[in-house]
């Protein structure tokens, strides 16, 4: 199954922007949507790297993972801080779509799982990582939209629903690993 990537529709003066098509406010959507996953993500993963925004930098990070169970907690927390950093610019620029899509799908699952029977409400609740993930798996299943980065590369032109799919089962299923091999 494919998603159509139609032509732009020209406006009256003639204009096939894509801002003068009739998609125009799907595009504008998806990019607002791409921004406000991927630049969170992006944010997240500077705090676990280099503490940027109060976060708890490398080491910080490392011991919270460990304090939850995980052996090598410095490599999650490099992991970690790496697939929500390129993974919500990715995001945010709208580059590799689906494959970013996948990061922040497996880190939000491992999240979710780490925060399972605090109850729902932040501040040790699910509702927020529930949020990025759902955003994650509607920008890996919509895709980037035609305000991307994703345009400029040599393939493949067309979003394609099955590379959609094929992301958000690839981050669960890297969730599932980590969370079976890397937790204890």
């Amino acid at each position: 199954m494919s998603i159509s990537t139609r032509t732009p529709t020209a406006s009256p003066e003639g204009d096939t922007s894509p801002l003068a098509s009739s998609r125009s406010g799907t595009d504008i959507g998806l990019l607002l949507l791409r921004c406000a996953i991927g630049l969170t993500m992006a944010v997240h993963g500077g705090q676990k790297l280099f503490g940027w925004f109060n976060g708890a930098g490398l080491d910080g990070t490392a011991g919270f993972f460990a304090s939850d169970g995980y052996s090598a907690p410095k490599t999650m927390a490099t992991v970690a801080g790496l697939t929500e950093t390129l993974g919500g610019l990715g995001l945010a620029v709208g580059l590799l779509t689906p494959l970013a899509g996948a990061g922040v799908v497996g880190v939000m699952l491992n999240a979710i799982a780490m925060k399972w029977g605090n109850g729902f409400f932040n501040p040790s609740g699910i509702e927020y990582d529930l949020v990025l993930l759902a955003g994650a798996v509607s920008l890996a299943l919509a895709g980037p939209g035609r305000l991307a980065l994703d345009h400029l590369l040599p393939v493949p032109r067309g979003h394609r629903l099955s590379h959609g799919i094929a992301a958000v089962a690839l981050g669960a299923v890297s969730a599932a690993v980590v969370l079976v091999a890397l937790h204890d």
